[in-house]
């Protein structure tokens, strides 16, 4: 009998050391996929193939052919390219480089033109932690951070063959289902429609227009939009 209770209680304690094992391999996986994903979604590494970058060779970039174009808002992190897919998903957990990515890329509706001639044109992102992706739009739900960060820049296609400032002038929440503010065919009316709902409003102009879209929280269908104007001049 002695014997056998022996036994067991090796055999409990292998038992509990193997749990606390397998505890401690599923902290570490959890610790390496949260850092996997923050550095896939902070940019830095995409910035050395950025159009302008010194040396930069279109031809010799590891990111996709389905890059359009690049887009800059000064003194944030959003500083990445831009790609289109055929649908709507496909670059919703994929990075520019084509490999799976749970933050993914920025990419522009697949029903806009590639070279944003669209009077309303429509880019989604990831809300990441600490401003990484599109993670830094909900700032411009305040006025002040608005006005301080209304400047940027879009540079079309993968040689950046055409550069635009753009000027943010709007930001709001609105439904995922919204079929005003996430159909591209709404140009006609998507003015008038953002100066009647936006919480900040704070420019006229009758120029093309950039809707960047990213979500408040993984369950919700609420989404914040920040609205910028292509300057043409």
């Amino acid at each position: 009998m002695r014997k056998f209770l022996k036994t067991m209680n090796i055999v409990y304690e292998r038992c509990l050391l193997a749990v606390f094992v397998l505890i401690l391999l599923v902290v570490i996986y959890c610790m390496y996929d949260m850092y996997y994903v923050f550095e896939h979604a902070s940019g830095n590494d995409l910035l050395k193939y950025k159009p302008t970058a010194p040396d930069y060779d279109a031809a010799a970039s590891p990111i996709g052919e389905d890059m359009i174009a690049w887009i800059t808002l000064d003194n944030t992190k959003i500083d990445y390219p831009i790609m289109q897919g055929l649908n709507n998903t496909k670059y919703l957990n994929t990075d520019p480089y084509g490999q799976y990515s749970l933050s993914g890329s920025i990419y522009l509706d697949c029903r806009n033109n590639n070279e944003f001639k669209d009077k309303y044109n429509i880019l989604y992102g990831h809300h990441m932690e600490y401003g990484k992706m599109f993670g830094a739009l909900d700032e411009y739900l305040d006025l002040g951070y608005l006005n301080s960060h209304s400047k940027g820049t879009l540079m079309i296609g993968r040689d950046a063959h055409t550069i635009y400032n753009i000027k943010v002038f709007a930001a709001m929440t609105a439904s995922a289902r919204d079929d005003t503010i996430f159909d591209p065919a709404s140009g006609g009316k998507i003015y008038q429609y953002i100066k009647s709902n936006a919480l900040i409003f704070n420019e006229e102009r009758n120029n093309r227009i950039i809707a960047m879209s990213t979500c408040t929280e993984a369950d919700s269908v609420t989404r914040v939009v920040v609205f910028a104007y292509i300057l043409d001049e």
